[in-house]
């Protein structure tokens, strides 16, 4: 088994028992955008913005997952990419829009850690809500990885 297989299969075996799945994936995907903006948000050095206006903590955070995602699967790395764009779109709108990235950010966030804990409530609960915060990246993969087993796409 490889190791991209026992990360999967570790995260798919802690979560086969979530109560309202539903909304425990919204809650998964408002922890993704949230804590992304929370990054986005943060002061960066002059030399990132020297580098580029959208190099932030939280577009390097997305950067870092990519590099991740290819460490561990080129196929499951390809299909996470219009994920990652999506979120930085998303980032990058807020950004110029009226409301505030960070309010947005925490209202989110805030949000994900209701729905993960009911997503969670019995089987585990707070202790299952910290560790979707550490696997938060894992999560959208794990899915990926899902539909490409359900398509018969190797990774």
């Amino acid at each position: 088994m490889s190791e991209t297989d026992k990360w999967l299969t570790e995260y798919g075996e802690s979560h086969e028992k979530i109560n309202f799945a539903g909304i425990y994936w919204i809650s998964v995907l408002m922890l993704v955008i949230g804590t992304v903006g929370i990054l986005w948000s943060l002061p960066v050095p002059v030399e990132f913005a020297r580098i580029s206006p959208v190099l932030n903590w939280g577009s390097s955070f997305l950067m870092a997952a990519v590099v991740y995602y290819f460490i561990i699967s080129m196929p499951l790395a390809i299909g996470m990419l219009p994920f990652i764009f999506g979120i930085a779109a998303v980032e990058t709108w807020l950004v110029g829009s009226d409301y505030s990235l960070v309010r947005v950010s925490n209202l989110l966030f805030a949000l994900s850690l209701a729905g993960l804990y009911l997503g969670h409530h019995g089987n585990g609960g707070l202790k299952a809500v910290f560790r979707d915060i550490q696997l938060m990246m894992i999560a959208p993969v794990w899915l990926l990885s899902n539909l490409y087993k359900r398509f018969g796409i190797p990774y």
